[in-house]
């Protein structure tokens, strides 16, 4: 199998471990080490992976909830020769642009290769996409012989053109539960409530708005004292640290930190807010949920979508709706600490299947799937 994407980020290597322990052959092609603006190194891990040629640009993409954000599109242009050379029974593509279109060309030069698209997005993140993008996404998803997609959100949209119910594939996404895990059952902490972002500090993740409330509720609430941690760096930082809050809230700036140190900041923390405007995924909340920490977050994320409960493990809202936000923001700040103490238990309940073996099977599945077609 070939697995051809953009970079390998820490938490998808054990999934890749998984799949090369079922598959015994596997080879993951990728355009760069690391991309710039990551707070992760290159990996230094041994896998089977080979840097392809590529050309990347950074462009900005304008989003219709009000933000832009400048990304790297990477464009691999030698992945029919490496394919060529590899020779592959099946091909995993992720993302849908130039190394997708390259792995149809070589799908049409060996027919017998099965082609999967992983598809990691969700109606959010292609809003306001252009045509060509549009038109591109037309002509390639139908190629596939199966789809993976992250959730009911990515299913909905890789329908629209056409693909069929029993080639889409949930794959949703996942981290090593047992390094989140710990056995923190109650508030035993002493202090006020902790709240908890983690995440690069850019437009995208909705921290400006979700400020202005929390803000507003915190005027509303004097007496009630808070500390907000925001665990990551970015554009935004200086404008957050000068954010004008009310003396009853306690603001702390780690900036990034090391993947392997997160663990002990869920650890300390109440509960996690994850307010984005567009997310693919957002695997904090399988690390928040995993570490008990039950989740306030925003619907435009797949991983709040599927799998936060409102009420149960976490508090759910738009955020492009001030009103809805500031009622749920209420909602977990005035939560009983006996039903908050059983939400963390909820909380670690809901992911602990939720592995990268787990998410190797899923993807596995829609491998055997294809062999047998």
């Amino acid at each position: 199998m070939a697995l051809l994407t953009n970079f390998i980020p820490p938490y998808r290597e054990p999934v890749i471990r998984w799949l090369l322990s079922d598959l015994g052959h596997l080879t993951v092609f990728v355009s760069t080490p690391m991309e710039l603006d990551r707070s992760w190194g290159p990996q230094d891990v041994e896998l089977p992976v080979s840097l392809q040629r590529t050309i990347t640009i950074r462009r900005p993409w304008r989003h219709p909830h009000g933000f832009t954000q400048h990304v790297y599109v990477h464009l691999p242009y030698d992945t029919v020769w490496r394919l060529l050379r590899f020779r592959p029974n099946v091909i995993v593509s992720a993302e849908l642009g130039l190394r997708t279109a390259q792995a149809v060309t070589y799908r049409k030069l060996r027919p017998t290769c099965r082609l999967v698209l992983w598809a990691t997005l969700s109606e959010h993140t292609e809003d306001g996409r252009g045509k060509l993008r549009n038109e591109l996404r037309r002509w390639l998803l139908p190629q596939a012989d199966a789809v993976l997609v992250n959730g009911e959100s990515g299913a909905r949209y890789v329908r629209r053109y056409g693909v069929r119910e029993e080639c889409i594939f949930r794959v949703p996404q996942a981290v090593d539960v047992s390094k989140f895990a710990c056995e923190k059952s109650a508030k035993e902490r002493a202090g006020p409530l902790r709240l908890l972002c983690v995440g690069q500090l850019i437009e995208r993740k909705g921290l400006v708005p979700w400020f202005r409330t929390l803000k507003q509720w915190l005027e509303r609430n004097r007496r009630a004292r808070l500390e907000c941690w925001l665990v990551g760096d970015g554009p935004l930082r200086g404008e957050l640290e000068r954010f004008p809050f009310p003396p009853n809230l306690t603001t702390r700036f780690p900036g990034n930190v090391p993947y392997s140190e997160l663990p002990q900041y869920y650890t300390q923390s109440d509960v996690l807010a994850f307010p984005t405007l567009a997310d693919e995924w957002g695997l904090v909340v399988n690390e928040a949920l995993a570490s008990g920490v039950p989740v306030l977050g925003s619907l435009y994320s797949q991983a709040v979508e599927e799998l936060v409960r409102d009420g149960h493990n976490g508090w759910t809202f738009r955020p492009d709706n001030p009103e809805e936000m500031f009622v749920a923001l209420d909602r977990a700040l005035n939560t009983p600490t006996d039903h908050l103490n059983e939400m963390r238990v909820a909380a670690r309940r809901s992911v602990e299947h939720l592995t990268p073996k787990y998410m190797a099977g899923r993807i596995l599945e829609a491998v055997r799937f294809v062999c047998r077609s």
